[in-house]
């Protein structure tokens, strides 16, 4: 194990010179042709922007979906839709602060803050992985269940395997990566279009629901379960990981270059997100009219919607589907949970390990805490944790943005590449949005161990 260091002049605004690069192995690894068309240019720099659509469709995603739209209908769509785009914001944020910088996010705090301060954003960090990949491990096992009948503390142990998985594809080429995330993206997507056309909701009812409601913020219940939206949507893990995966492509290194760069790695990931919009809402909507619009109103555990889809749409496919997609989004979504481990433990620490290694070790952080609770609290309790992990998801969610936004906002830092204004302002509303929805729900619920406890965990 080594930790690297440099002699090198630091560039303007920052303390260090840069370092070793985000995600050696994969850096600047894909070319980008010189003269090619626009269609064909956005095609070499697609890619990075579905990595991070995963993070957010994950199986925390189902959980919170699901029980917004079994207990409030389509109330909760304006909640998804506010919530993409603020994701699109923020992700485009973080290409513009790799591509500019050179620097991930982690890099970026490591460099900025005092090495307590970063080594607390780091634990925070390392938190929030923990919570992501709960969600996401839970998922997965969850769909094994369904679909093999796997024992769910089984399930958590196979999705670990992922880590082997992200090892050959990286060995080949991270396009090989990005092939296989985007194939199970369309995989989920194929099957929730059918699930729409077998629940054959109220379109009125939908495009009502994409409309926000002061109701929400008045409804703790319904407050509680915007949050977990929140916190599954935009997800502080995937700030880190785009911020370094753009960094993957061979662009000019020059002003004309970076800003090009900056253009297409913005539109990869807002296509992206649309896709990933289109998920979210497609599971609310599937659990509105199946659910709520039938009178069952208490449909939380993936299990419940699994065993009701079939019987309640009339459909033998319904639930296998449901499942089939289940197991593409967990396992979409631990693939990349592993590159954000490592990304964050690199970038916050700067220790340099052997690969294998490497990502063993950001792999059991994050898988150690799933088996446990798996064993604890068993199939009765994986609602709860799924929905509570997204909940700590979005406490966590601050840390990350608010670093990124006064990076980016900074002129010293990012040079000519700094935030325009309008952006700027954008910014800060959404994270003060987000800060004032956490300190909201940290008042309606007397505290996180008073809500841990009125939860039954």
């Amino acid at each position: 194990m080594t930790t690297s260091s440099s002699e090198n002049t630091a560039e303007p605004g920052w303390r260090l010179a840069s370092e070793s690069p985000s995600l050696p192995e994969s850096h600047r690894s894909i070319a980008v042709p010189k003269g090619l068309g626009f269609w064909r240019k956005m095609m070499a720099f697609s890619g990075p922007g579905y990595l991070v659509a995963v993070g957010y469709m994950d199986p925390g995603n189902w959980a919170t979906d699901l029980a917004g739209g079994s207990q409030f209908g389509y109330t909760l769509l304006s909640v998804i839709l506010i919530s993409n785009f603020m994701a699109i914001l923020l992700q485009s944020l973080c290409a513009r602060l790799g591509i500019a910088t050179g620097r991930d996010l982690a890099q970026a705090c490591r460099d900025h803050y005092s090495r307590p301060v970063s080594f607390v954003l780091w634990i925070m960090c390392e938190i929030a992985i923990c919570a992501c990949d709960l969600a996401e491990v839970i998922g997965s096992a969850i769909a094994l269940n369904l679909l093999f009948g796997i024992p769910l503390i089984w399930g958590v142990c196979i999705t670990a395997l992922d880590v082997l998985v992200v090892m050959l594809l990286q060995n080949k080429g991270f396009r090989y990566v990005e092939a296989l995330v985007v194939t199970l993206i369309l995989t989920i997507g194929g099957c929730f279009i059918a699930e729409i056309i077998f629940s054959r909701p109220d379109v009125k009812a939908v495009l009502g629901g994409f409309v926000p409601t002061f109701e929400i913020l008045k409804n703790p219940q319904m407050l509680y379960v915007a949050i977990g939206i929140l916190g599954a949507t935009v997800m502080p893990h995937n700030l880190y990981l785009h911020s370094s995966i753009v960094q993957t492509r061979r662009y000019e290194q020059t002003s004309a270059g970076k800003r090009e760069a900056i253009k297409f790695a913005t539109l990869d990931s807002s296509f992206a997100l649309m896709f990933a919009l289109f998920i979210n809402a497609a599971i609310l909507i599937v659990a509105a009219a199946a659910f709520h619009a039938q009178g069952k109103h208490d449909v939380a555990e993936i299990q419940d919607a699994h065993q009701l889809l079939s019987p309640m749409l009339g459909v033998g496919l319904a639930s296998t589907l449901f499942a089939v997609a289940l197991l593409a989004s967990g396992q979409n979504s631990t693939l990349t949970g592993t590159l954000a481990g490592q990304i964050v433990m690199e970038g916050f620490l700067n220790i340099r390990l052997t690969p294998w290694l490497r990502r063993l070790i950001t792999r059991a952080i994050a898988i150690v805490p799933a088996v446990i609770c798996t064993a604890i609290y068993g199939e009765s309790g994986t609602a709860k944790l799924l929905v509570f992990s997204q909940v700590v998801l979005s406490l966590q969610l601050s840390f990350a943005v608010i670093p990124l936004v006064l990076f980016t906002s900074n002129r010293k830092k990012m040079g000519e590449f700094v935030s325009p204004l309008w952006l700027t302002i954008l910014a800060w509303v959404t994270a003060s949005i987000i800060v004032v929805l956490n300190l909201k729900y940290l008042a309606d619920f007397s505290g996180l161990t008073g809500f841990i406890a009125e939860r039954g965990f």
